[in-house]
């Protein structure tokens, strides 16, 4: 990807950019690591469900093959809906942080990002959607960090409270207790998040003067920059961007809810608040970064859940896995390929000003 010419005088810390041969996707493809992290959890998704009592891998295909096509389209439609959704949100919290692009700009770069996701693992599809608008725009890569950052908290925290509600939802009658576990790991993660940003917000900086770092003036031009980018969103607007998140994270739910109707199985009865709860647990598996998109991680996950928890039986739990896999991860990377080749941001080139004055936080 090219870079504008330089400029005279020396570049902030954050303005120089990351090596292009380190962020090139088809030098990550080749890596041996991603390699392995794509076939290792193949094998063990393989080993795992061909030993679960009751499953049988012959009717799987069979059982995928007469998913209705119409609800399967739906499904399709609803997941991406939520694309632009996402871009609208990102869009918010840049202009907060004094970064101004279009919603197409914003919505392109992340599709983008979770091809990249889908492919690598270590979560690189964060750092390659800052790079791909630093590659385009004139614009401070820290303070990009701290909107994806951001970005991030609002995610964890609706998935959090989200299946929380869903979980409520779906269990009033009762819940079991690997269903208080998930409970329980849900709470934790709300607490850690509040008291992390409170951390950050109050003490950070103080943290990194009280450090003996090498060239910490440095580290600290970064540090503000990506707080700046993280802490600069207005109050006013939490509450639309809390509203966008959950239509986010609804798009996951309804996803799953309707790839399970097209299947058509007469013994599963999730309802929407056990598609929530299930696909809001999955999502929450894809944050743990050893393989790409959660592989093998989520699939476990979810199976375990659809069996043990709901009572699917194993051979149409590992269907509705898979066919929803197909959705939400084969799908980005059929259409995130195209999107990639055809895309001038995957190139680079003149990059435009999209620096503006911050929005007041007060």
């Amino acid at each position: 990807m090219s870079e504008q010419a330089p400029q005279p005088g020396p570049a902030p810390a954050d303005e120089a950019g990351l090596p292009s041969e380190q962020l090139s996707l088809a030098r990550r493809l080749r890596s041996p690591r991603t390699v392995v992290s794509f076939v290792v959890p193949l094998l063990l998704i393989l080993l795992v469900i061909v030993n679960i009592e009751g499953f049988q891998l012959g009717q799987v295909v069979g059982l995928i093959l007469d998913a209705d096509p119409l609800l399967l389209l739906a499904a399709f439609v609803v997941y991406y809906i939520g694309f632009p959704l996402r871009g609208y949100r990102w869009l918010l919290l840049l202009r907060s942080a004094g970064t101004r692009i279009s919603l197409r700009d914003s919505t392109e770069i992340i599709f983008l990002s979770w091809l990249v996701n889908c492919l690598v693992p270590a979560k690189l599809g964060d750092v390659y959607r800052a790079y791909l608008l630093r590659a385009n725009f004139i614009v401070s890569l820290s303070k990009t960090f701290g909107t994806v950052f951001m970005e991030r908290v609002f995610d964890l925290f609706a998935i959090a409270l989200l299946g929380l509600a869903a979980g409520f939802w779906s269990f009033r009658s009762g819940m079991s207790p690997e269903v208080q576990i998930i409970f329980a790991i849900a709470l934790v993660v709300l607490v850690v998040l509040s008291v992390g940003l409170y951390s950050v917000r109050n003490f950070g900086r103080r943290a990194l003067v009280r450090m003996p770092l090498p060239r910490k003036e440095t580290i600290l031009e970064f540090y503000e920059r990506f707080e700046t980018g993280l802490f600069a969103i207005n109050p006013r607007q939490v509450p639309l961007l809390a509203v966008v998140t959950g239509l986010i994270w609804l798009t996951e739910g309804l996803r799953l809810y309707l790839v399970i109707a097209a299947l058509g199985f007469d013994d599963v009865h999730l309802g929407l608040s056990g598609a929530m709860f299930v696909a809001l647990a999955g999502s929450l598996l894809t944050a743990i970064p050893l393989t790409p998109a959660g592989l093998g991680i989520v699939e476990a996950g979810v199976v375990g859940i659809l069996t043990i928890v709901y009572g699917v039986p194993p051979t149409e739990a590992v269907a509705i896995t898979l066919l929803d896999r197909a959705v939400s991860v084969l799908s980005v990377i059929v259409l995130g390929g195209i999107a990639y080749v055809l895309s001038p941001k995957t190139k680079g080139g003149p990059r435009r000003p999209a620096e503006i004055e911050p929005t007041p936080a007060g």
